[in-house]
This record gives C-alpha cells, sequence and structure tokens, in this order.
C-alpha cells in the first residue's frame, strides 16, 4: 500500500510543477497511509451483515476509517460506511446499509419519469448546497439508465452531473437487495476511466454476498417489508417514502449528491490531476 501511495504522489509532482502543490499532496497521501486498510488476499466486512473477497490486489477500510477517509475529502462524518478500492485508488467505492426490510423487487422502473423526479431534487437542492457555502452542481441527465438484474438483485444507474466549472461528474450507484434491506454503493471514478472502472467494480462486487441468514432468498413470512420499490430506490429510499417530495427528502438528495459527487471527487482529481 505505501508503494502505491508514494507511486501516486511522484505522478503528482510530475503532473504539478509547484513545490508548494507538491508539499500539500504529499500531506494529504500521509494522511491516507495512516488509514489502516485491508488488503488482498482477505475478506473485507461490509456493514454488519455482508462481505467481500478482495482479490487482484484490491484495498479495502473498515468504517471508522472510511469516515477518515470521507471527511478527509470534504465530507461530514458518516460512522456507516464501509470502502472497497482499486490497488491503485484510480476508482473507489463506499458502501453502506439501509435497514428498511426486504424491497419487493417487482415495479416497472420509468427512466423518464425518474429522470424529472431527480431533476426536481437537485433545483430544490440548490439553496442547501448555497447555505452549505458550495458551489452548485447541475443535473444533466442518465450516464446509465436504470437497470435491476434479477440474478444478481442489483439495481444501478448513474447520473451526469456539471459543476460551475463545467466539469462532468459521474454518480455511479448501486443496490444490493437483502433480506433485511437494502446495501447501498457509490462508485467514484474519472468519467474519462468511467467505463473501464466500471468493468473492474462489477468483477469485485461479483465476490460480494451477504451473510448467511441475510441473503434476498432467505426471507421469511413475517419479515419487514420495505413500504417502496425499485423506484424509490433510485429517488431516495427511506427518505422519499417518509418525506413524501417534501423539504427534507430534498435535502437528503443533495447530501447524498455531494458526498458521493463533488467532496470526494476532489481525491480523483488531486491523484490523477493531467495538468
Amino acid at each position: 500500500m505505501k508503494q502505491v501511495l508514494a507511486a501516486a504522489v511522484i505522478g503528482i509532482c510530475i503532473a504539478v510543477p509547484s513545490a508548494a502543490w507538491a508539499t500539500a499532496e504529499e500531506d494529504y497521501v500521509a494522511k491516507l497511509k495512516e488509514l489502516r486498510w485491508i488488503e488482498a488476499p482477505t475478506s473485507a466486512p461490509i456493514a454488519e451483515n455482508a462481505h467481500l473477497k478482495l482479490t487482484n490486489g484490491m484495498i479495502a477500510l473498515g468504517a471508522a476509517d472510511t469516515d477518515k477517509f470521507l471527511q478527509i475529502n470534504g465530507n461530514l462524518p458518516n460512522p456507516n460506511s464501509y470502502m472497497i478500492a482499486a490497488p491503485d485508488l484510480r476508482w473507489f467505492a463506499v458502501f453502506s446499509f439501509e435497514s428498511a426490510g426486504y424491497v419487493k423487487d417487482d415495479e416497472k422502473i420509468d427512466p423518464d419519469e425518474l429522470l424529472k423526479s431527480l431533476k426536481e431534487q437537485n433545483k430544490a437542492g440548490a439553496e442547501e448546497r448555497k447555505s452549505r457555502g458550495l458551489a452548485p452542481l447541475i443535473l444533466e441527465g442518465w450516464y446509465v439508465a436504470p437497470h435491476y438484474d434479477t440474478a444478481t438483485k442489483r439495481l444501478e444507474w448513474g447520473t451526469k452531473l456539471r459543476d460551475e466549472n463545467n466539469q462532468v461528474i459521474v454518480n455511479y450507484s448501486t443496490r444490493i437487495l437483502g433480506r433485511r434491506g437494502v446495501m447501498n454503493a457509490v462508485l467514484v471514478s474519472d468519467p474519462e476511466n468511467l467505463n473501464a472502472d466500471l468493468v473492474s467494480f462489477r468483477g469485485a462486487l461479483n465476490d460480494f454476498s451477504f451473510d448467511s441468514g441475510e441473503k434476498y432468498a432467505e426471507f421469511k413470512d413475517g419479515d419487514k417489508v420495505a413500504e417502496y420499490g425499485l423506484a424509490a430506490l433510485v429517488v431516495g429510499g427511506a427518505a422519499a417514502a417518509a418525506m413524501k417530495g417534501g423539504a427534507g427528502f430534498f435535502k437528503a438528495i443533495f447530501v447524498a449528491i455531494a458526498a458521493a459527487g463533488a467532496a470526494v471527487w476532489a481525491f480523483i482529481k488531486r491523484l490523477f490531476n493531467k495538468q
């Protein structure tokens, strides 16, 4: 892991000639080195009810260190997240479990209607971003329209946003259905490498598994059933069901977009700046 981070620092020094900037980057990488990285080959815990087998040099962080990682990158504290990443940190994914109950997967998804709802939320979230002193993020459309795989029980979609500097940001989200709720995973990647990184990320997800007794197929009569279906997972999950489109709902969606896109995105831009 130290060799990987050292290589990243070398790349930064070549790409960005400013000595002050290089020093700042070295300080940043030093903070990453302090985290307790889990390295392949092993099985990394994901929340308290799942694991992901790390192969091909994959790395991961537990809850406490994922929280530190996100805060290093300008996010609010989130003690219930877990992370996996490519060996060179070219991409990473943040996981969290939503204990909402068994989500029925027999609902038809209408991408056009969902995009309309997301754009309304994005517009309403502009004031929240402004109040936090953050630059605007404009949702332009789907990078990948929502689609559900009945075999893997995975719902996936990607949204394309644009910041005030006309920089494209892609949030790629995956929801994995389990017996007692949904595992949320957000992939963070450079848009230029996203298609290739998606292949790697999906390959990693093939090694994800809910623990025995927690799998979707192990649902039993009497288990809690979620109050919403697949479409609501795209537009906010429990927040959508609880708020029915109210201001709190918009705030929840804003926080998800900000955490997965703008703030964490700074990490990728710093490590792989090609100026």
